[in-house]
């Protein structure tokens, strides 16, 4: 049987993404108490036919049964069946934002407000935070990607060879906190400011051979395939399995993608197993579009 764990700071989206396991076919379990995973455990091996994989979530609301975070951790490491630990997480002002449209009490809140609970939350959630197999920054993605955003992170954590997730990103929307590796791509001259290559991206030829044939571009993602190849037996020895490359430029739609593009495939011809994850890719096309339009 494997286990996956959902932790994560309120609102990052633990609802959104136990559902999304659901549908992949995972017996999925929300707000288990710790102390009771053990015998969640044993249920679902007994089960008749057995359950082969299972998800719950366990977060800051066990602290309303007094709880500390040191516990819970300690009972997840009783466990004798291969887990992961999966941690949500998103912009303190992304959070808030989402309690205050919604109107939900926070559960570590004064008085349910969303200030002082995320802020605590934070505080509580640290040890949980640091057993992580992986921690996903949910700011960006809206509810109607989530279970895409699951469908390619899953399979990598029943793997126990190393794997790559490869992304990139726009500065102007933060840095993905989840980030192993963040490379700066806006030294390159940016696509966006010709007319002819604005629309596009960097999934195209005309803007990936624009990008890639200007200085250092080459030189710089081969001296960095060459480091991580180095580095990835010594990520191994830590017991790290997943190692996410984050590419970034200003709006996340040309340069960073160009690059992630051409780095991953570098990655795979090495041999490694590689999967590939443009997080502004289409909110920078349509911000452009917006933007554009309303100019004209």
């Amino acid at each position: 049987m494997y286990l996956l764990i959902v932790t994560g700071m309120s609102g990052a989206g633990k609802t959104l993404a136990l559902r999304s396991m659901e549908e992949l076919g995972f017996y999925c379990v929300d707000n288990l108490p710790s102390p009771m995973l053990a015998e969640f455990v044993k249920m679902c091996e007994s089960a008749v036919p057995p359950i082969e994989k299972a998800a719950v979530t366990i977060d800051s609301r066990e602290s309303l049964l007094s709880h500390n975070s040191r516990s819970v951790v300690a009972e997840i490491k009783k466990l004798k069946i291969p887990y992961d630990v999966l941690f949500l997480d998103a912009r303190k002002d992304v959070l808030k934002k989402r309690y205050n449209e919604t109107r939900r009490r926070h559960p570590l809140g004064v008085a349910g407000e969303a200030d002082s609970g995320v802020d605590s939350e934070v505080v509580y959630l640290g040890d949980l935070r640091d057993i992580a197999t992986r921690t996903i920054d949910t700011s960006d993605i809206s509810s109607r990607d989530f279970s895409k955003m699951m469908v390619k992170i899953l399979p990598e954590f029943s793997e126990k060879e190393m794997s790559l997730i490869v992304s990139s990103f726009g500065f102007k929307r933060g840095v993905p906190v989840d980030a192993d590796f963040v490379i700066d791509m806006r030294f390159c001259d940016n696509p966006f400011y010709y007319e002819d290559m604005r629309p596009l991206s960097g999934l195209d030829k005309k803007v990936f051979d624009f990008v890639m044939e200007q200085p250092f571009v080459k030189e710089y993602l081969d001296g960095l395939r060459t480091n991580i190849l180095k580095m990835i037996p010594l990520f191994e020895q830590q017991e790290k399995h997943i190692l996410r490359i984050c590419f970034g430029c200003t709006g996340g739609r040309h340069r960073s993608v160009a690059a992630a593009e051409a780095f991953a495939e570098s990655m795979r011809r090495a041999g490694q197993a590689v999967r590939v994850f443009h997080r502004d890719l289409i909110t920078e096309e349509e911000d452009i579009s917006a933007r554009f339009h309303k100019e004209s």
